[in-house]
């Protein structure tokens, strides 16, 4: 998959210390793209939008 238009920014729940930090991107087409800040060239999971929004809904109730 290509990700070189993603624009990735920082999930507002992470904290400000440098410590874990999640960064999205959904510009992209079709999918929602997630990674750790910490190595932006590792590994992404990528999710369908309506799977996307499930998922923020549902840690949203947790939080």
């Amino acid at each position: 998959m290509d990700l070189s238009s993603a624009e990735w920014r920082k999930s507002s729940r992470s904290g400000t210390n440098g410590g874990e930090c999640v960064e999205v991107a959904d510009n992209l087409p079709g999918v929602v793209a997630v990674r750790d800040s910490k190595d932006p060239a590792g590994p992404v999971l990528t999710f369908g939008p309506a799977a996307w929004r499930a998922f923020v809904t549902l840690a949203a109730r947790q939080g």
